[in-house]
C-alpha cells in the first residue's frame, strides 16, 4: 500500500518536473522580453492616458497591459493603484485583463506546450473579451457602484504584491535603442526579470504540481466523461462553461495555468474550453477574495460574474470562429512531458537561457535588488 503510494507519487513529480524541463526556456524567454518591455515602458502615465472607456482608452489598456508583469496579483494590484489615481475603472480591467492574457511569457509557452493555434486564439479571443466587458459594464455599473468601489479602494487595504504593482525603474530618456543598452536599462531589466519570477513561481509551482497529479493520476476516461465527449454539440457549449468553474478552484492563475490547460486538452474539454480556463485566472478564489478587500462585496460579485460572462462568449466565440476557419487541431497530443532529459533542443534552449537567466540575477544581485524585493511584500 505504501510502496504504490509512494511509485503514484513519484510519477506525478516526475511529470511535473518533466512539465517544467519542458517549458522552463520559454518561461526565461517569456520574463525577460516582458522584463525588457517593462524597463522602458514608463508606468507613470498610465493614469492620463486611462481617462475613459472609449475604444482608445480600452486598446491603450490592452497595450499597456500586454507590456507589463504576467502575475495575476500585481496585475490587480496595479489596476486598483491607477483606479484610484483616477483611471477609469473599465480600463483598469481591461489593463488587467491584457496584462495576464496577451503578455510574451503566456503567449511563448502556449506555443511550445499546445500550439500556435491556441496562442492566436488566446491573442484574438482577449480583445474581444475586453470588449464584452466594456458593453457590460456600461450596461450594469452605476454611477453610485463605481463611487462606492472607489471609496473601498481609498482604503488602501493591502492585498498581494503591492509593492510590485507600485514599482516603476523604467528608463525614460535616450532613443528606445539607447535605453535598452544603457547600464540603467540593463538593471531595470535584471530588476524586472528577478521579482516577476519572485512574484510568480508560487502559481508556476503550484499549476505543475497539480498538472502533474491530473495527468498522473485521473484517468482519461474520467476526463471524456466530465466534458461531455461522446456529445460534440453539447461538448461546443460545455467547455467555455465549465473551463472558467475549473480554473476557479483550482487556485492556479498566471502562467502557472498552462499546463493544466494542455492536462484539460488532452483530456477531452473543447477548444473553447481550453480558451476559457485559460482566461479566468482572473477569478480564482484567491483574486476574488482581493477584489472583495478592493472594491467592496457588490463589486467583487459583479467583476466575477461579468468576467465569467465574457470569458465563456469570448471563448465560444473563437470556437466557432476557428472551426469555420478549420485552425482547431485535430488531434489532442499538446506536448506536456517528454519521456526523458535527454540531449535535444529543449535542452539545448535551457542551457542557453540558464545562462541568460543567471547574467541577469548576478546583474540583480549586484545593484541592489535585495533590498528592492523587500519592498514588494
Amino acid at each position: 500500500m505504501i510502496s504504490s503510494f509512494i511509485v503514484a507519487l513519484g510519477h506525478a513529480l516526475w511529470m511535473a518536473f518533466a512539465m517544467f524541463w519542458e517549458i522552463l526556456w520559454p518561461l526565461i524567454l517569456g520574463f525577460g522580453l516582458s522584463a525588457v518591455v517593462q524597463a522602458v515602458v514608463s508606468k507613470s502615465e498610465m493614469t492620463r492616458l486611462l481617462p475613459n472607456d472609449s475604444p482608445k482608452s480600452l486598446a491603450i489598456a490592452c497595450g499597456l497591459g500586454a507590456a507589463s508583469s504576467s502575475c495575476s496579483y500585481a496585475a490587480v494590484a496595479l489596476a486598483r493603484s491607477i483606479f484610484r489615481k483616477g483611471a477609469n475603472f473599465t480600463a483598469a480591467m481591461a489593463f488587467q485583463l491584457a496584462s495576464t492574457n496577451l503578455v510574451a511569457e503566456l503567449t511563448v509557452i502556449i506555443i511550445v506546450l499546445m500550439g500556435w493555434q491556441f496562442a492566436v486564439a488566446e491573442l484574438t479571443g482577449g480583445p474581444l473579451m475586453v470588449v464584452i466587458i466594456a458593453v457590460l459594464f456600461r450596461i450594469f455599473l452605476s454611477p453610485t457602484l463605481v463611487r462606492e468601489a472607489k471609496e473601498q479602494a481609498d482604503k488602501g487595504i493591502k492585498g498581494i504584491m503591492e509593492g510590485h504593482a507600485e514599482m516603476d525603474m523604467s528608463v525614460e530618456t535616450g532613443s528606445l535603442w539607447q535605453r535598452l543598452i544603457s547600464r540603467e536599462g540593463i538593471t531595470a531589466t535584471s530588476h524586472y526579470f528577478v521579482m516577476d519570477w519572485v512574484a510568480v513561481w508560487k502559481d508556476i509551482a503550484g499549476g505543475l504540481l497539480l498538472a502533474g497529479a491530473l495527468a498522473a493520476w485521473v484517468p482519461r476516461d474520467f476526463w471524456k466523461g466530465f466534458f461531455l465527449t461522446s456529445h460534440p454539440v453539447v461538448a461546443t457549449l460545455w467547455g467555455p462553461i465549465v473551463g472558467p468553474l475549473v480554473a476557479i478552484f483550482s487556485f492556479v492563475c498566471s502562467v502557472g495555468n498552462i499546463p493544466l490547460a494542455a492536462v484539460l486538452w488532452n483530456g477531452g474539454i473543447s477548444f473553447g474550453g481550453v480558451i476559457a480556463f485559460i482566461y479566468a485566472d482572473l477569478v480564482v478564489l484567491p483574486i476574488l477574495d482581493i477584489y472583495r478587500k478592493y472594491y467592496g462585496w457588490k463589486m467583487a460579485g459583479i467583476i466575477l460574474v461579468i468576467f465569467y460572462l465574457a470569458m465563456a462568449a469570448a471563448a465560444l466565440a473563437i470556437e466557432f470562429l476557428f472551426h469555420l476557419l478549420g485552425l482547431i487541431p485535430s488531434l489532442r497530443s499538446a506536448q506536456i512531458v517528454e519521456t526523458s532529459i535527454s540531449l535535444n533542443y529543449t535542452t539545448v534552449l535551457n542551457v542557453i537561457f540558464l545562462a541568460v537567466a543567471f547574467f541577469l540575477v548576478v546583474r540583480f544581485l549586484k545593484t541592489g535588488g535585495p533590498k528592492m524585493l523587500a519592498h514588494m511584500k
